[in-house]
C-alpha cells in the first residue's frame, strides 16, 4: 500500500444494517466523526423484506427498505462519513487496526465496530429467490404475522426449526415442517412440543424441490421424498430454518469466535477478544437477530467505543 493512500480515523463501523447505523449515530452525537463502510448489501437484511410491524414507533408498520434509509440519512444528517465499499483484509495485531477496502485504499482506525451481520442459509432453488419477500422468508417472528389463519411450511429439524413451527402453529390454520431426515435434531422438549401441537404436522425424508407461485406470491411447493415419490402442497408463506452463517470470515484466527463462527463478546457489552474492536448486531447474537435487538446493540457498541476512545 501506498502512504498517500493510508488515511487515520478514530472510529471505523463495518457493516450497515440496524446495530452498523444506530452505532454510527451515536458516535456522531460524541463528535468522534465515524466513518461507516456499507458493504455489499447496504442496510443489511432488512432491505429484503417489505414490511416491518415489530419495530416500535411505528403504529402502522414501516417499508423495511425505508426504515433502513430513514437510519442511513440520520447517521448522515449527524455527521457519519457514509462509504461504499467492502473491507477485504483487517490486520488486528496492533492499533491502530490496518484495514483495506476493496484490495486498494487502506486505512488505519484507532477502533473498530463489526456489525457484518449474518447471512440465512437458502437452499438454493431458483423459485425460492424468485419469491424471497412475497412469502419467502427465513424469520417467522419477522413475517408470520402475515399469514394469520393460512397454512404455511417450514424447512428444517433442528431447535430453530421447531421454535418457528409453534410459534406459527399459534397464528396458522396448518404448518407443514418439511424435514429431509427421519427423524428431528432438535432437543427432545422442543420435539415434544412439536408433537403436542394439532395443528403441526411434520413431513420427514422430503426435500424440497420447487417453490411454487403467481404474480401473488409462494401459492404451494412441490416435494420430493427420498424414495423417489412427489407431493405438493398447497401453502402461502414458505419459512427456511435451515440456520444463519455469520459474516466473520475476515476475523477468523484474529477474534474469538464460538463454534458457529459468531463473535464472542464479554458479558452484556460488546468487547471483543481485541481491546479497541466492538461488535454489534447479528455477527454476535446467534440467537435473537431482530431489527430491534440489532439497534439495540448497535447502541451499546458505540457507548463502548466512545469509553474506550476517550480512555
Amino acid at each position: 500500500m501506498e502512504n498517500n493512500q493510508t488515511e487515520e480515523v478514530k472510529a471505523l463501523i463495518i457493516g450497515s444494517g440496524p446495530a452498523g447505523y444506530t452505532a454510527a449515530i451515536y458516535l456522531s452525537r460524541a463528535n468522534l466523526a465515524p466513518v461507516l463502510y456499507e458493504g455489499i448489501e447496504p442496510g443489511g437484511q432488512l432491505t429484503t423484506t417489505t414490511e416491518v410491524e415489530n419495530f416500535p414507533g411505528f403504529p402502522e408498520g414501516v417499508d423495511g427498505p425505508q426504515l433502513m434509509a430513514n437510519m442511513r440519512q440520520q447517521a448522515e444528517r449527524l455527521g457519519t462519513d457514509l462509504r461504499s465499499g467492502s473491507i477485504t483484509k483487517v490486520d488486528l495485531s496492533e492499533r491502530p487496526f490496518r484495514v483495506e477496502i476493496d484490495g486498494e485504499k487502506e486505512i488505519l482506525a484507532q477502533s473498530l465496530i463489526v456489525s457484518t451481520g449474518a447471512t440465512a442459509k437458502y437452499l438454493g432453488l431458483p423459485s425460492e429467490t424468485k419469491f424471497r419477500g412475497q412469502g419467502v422468508s427465513a424469520c417467522a417472528t419477522c413475517d408470520g404475522f402475515f399469514y394469520r389463519k393460512k397454512d404455511v411450511a417450514v424447512v428444517g429439524g433442528g431447535d430453530t426449526a421447531c421454535e418457528e413451527a409453534t410459534y406459527l402453529a399459534s397464528l396458522c390454520r396448518k404448518v407443514y415442517m418439511i424435514v429431509r431426515k427421519p427423524f428431528l435434531r432438535a432437543s427432545k422438549a422442543m420435539q415434544e412440543r412439536v408433537f403436542r401441537t394439532e395443528n403441526i404436522e411434520v413431513l420427514f425424508e422430503y426435500n424440497t424441490a420447487e417453490v411454487l407461485g403467481d404474480e401473488q406470491g409462494v401459492t404451494g411447493a412441490r416435494l420430493v421424498k427420498t424414495d423417489g415419490s412427489e407431493r405438493t402442497i398447497d401453502i402461502a408463506g414458505f419459512f427456511l430454518a435451515i440456520g444463519h452463517h455469520p459474516n466473520t470470515e475476515l476475523f477468523a484466527g484474529q477474534l474469538e469466535l464460538d463454534e458457529e463462527g459468531y463473535i464472542r463478546v464479554e458479558g452484556n457489552t460488546s468487547k471483543t477478544s481485541v481491546e479497541g474492536v466492538f461488535a454489534a448486531g447479528d455477527v454476535k447474537d446467534p440467537h435473537y437477530r431482530q431489527a430491534i435487538t440489532a439497534a439495540g446493540s448497535g447502541c451499546i457498541a458505540a457507548l463502548d467505543c466512545e469509553r474506550f476512545l476517550l480512555r
